[in-house]
């Protein structure tokens, strides 16, 4: 049934591609009533990230904001579509990078890079970044979760590394790293580090937009033990259809850099980023549903579980 499936979405996916890109906004515009008023898909998720990120707007103002969003969400969804077998001449005239200057004088310099990324459309996109950096030497790919269903999973790997942009798994990057670095080669991998961490990979908190948040500190670490420089790439969007993804230089070396600085660095330029066009982040996921309340209600837990197991064991 999960191949079934499978194929009726990618033969739909497929038929979607060959339509211009006009016609997939007006697709965007129809489907936007049904999931905004109809589905109401993760309606109550997005209000309250919106009104507790931004306490200082109007409910009016709030809905403005979301429903821009929600529009942003179908176009994003059309976009990927029109993506697949997208030309390169096509892809360049939908794209623009800027800030390249830098991060093509660490790559002339025989060094690597980590590129932190966000949850902003359209992220589809970056995996054209080959398409803008001509260099044999270096390996440009991003990390991905591999999906639970194979054959969706291989579909997107092959979206995502049409441009010659490779996929890495989340679990094996470290170990392709080291791998690319035994070749002789340099590397530009862009990391989506705006997820929400599982409770075990909470090491460190920030003030984000607003709230108290639990982040990912891997980027970092993976950085600093490569010695690698360090780029923020966001997306803007000039007008419907049209980006423009900029590479902010962050660090020279992040390995001389403090715990926590570049992570810190990280969220303080994304707050920024999303509150200059707030309708481009994905504010469908639950960011903010761990606590560190909820952290110490936990390890309380744990120590009392140990110490019941302790006990049972010295009964016996």
């Amino acid at each position: 049934m999960s191949a079934l499936i499978f194929y009726i979405v990618r033969g739909f996916w497929f038929l979607m591609s060959l339509l211009p890109l006009k016609v997939l906004y007006l697709f965007s515009d129809f489907i936007f009533y049904p999931i905004y008023y109809l589905v109401r898909y993760r309606r109550k998720v997005v209000r309250k990230n919106l009104t507790l990120s931004f306490p200082e707007k109007s409910l009016g103002e709030i809905i403005d904001i979301e429903k821009k969003f929600y529009h942003s969400l179908c176009d994003y969804f059309v976009e990927a579509m029109k993506l697949y077998g997208m030309s390169a001449e096509k892809v360049r005239k939908r794209l623009q990078f800027t800030g390249l200057e830098e991060v093509n004088r660490v790559l002339g310099e025989g060094r690597s890079a980590v590129v932190y990324m966000s949850h902003s459309f359209n992220w589809e996109f970056a995996t054209s970044m080959p398409l803008w950096i001509n260099n044999e030497n270096v390996v440009i790919g991003q990390i991905y979760h591999p999906l639970e269903n194979e054959h969706f999973d291989r579909f997107f790997q092959k979206l995502r590394n049409q441009y010659s942009s490779e996929n890495i798994a989340m679990k094996a990057t470290l170990r392709r790293i080291v791998d690319i670095g035994r070749q002789g080669k340099q590397f530009l991998i862009g990391f989506i580090a705006d997820q929400v961490p599982t409770w075990e990979s909470i090491h460190h908190w920030v003030t984000f937009m607003n709230q108290d948040t639990p982040v990912f500190t891997g980027t970092e670490k993976i950085a600093q033990r490569t010695k690698s420089a360090v780029f923020f790439m966001h997306f803007r969007r000039v007008r419907r259809g049209k980006y423009v993804a900029n590479f902010d230089f962050m660090a020279e070396d992040a390995s001389l850099l403090p715990e926590n600085e570049l992570t810190n660095m990280y969220y303080e330029i994304l707050e920024k980023t999303i509150r200059e066009q707030p309708e481009l982040w994905l504010w469908t996921h639950n960011r903010w549903k761990r606590t560190r309340q909820g952290q110490i209600e936990r390890e309380r837990r744990r120590v009392e579980e140990r110490r019941r197991l302790a006990e049972q064991a010295q009964q016996k």
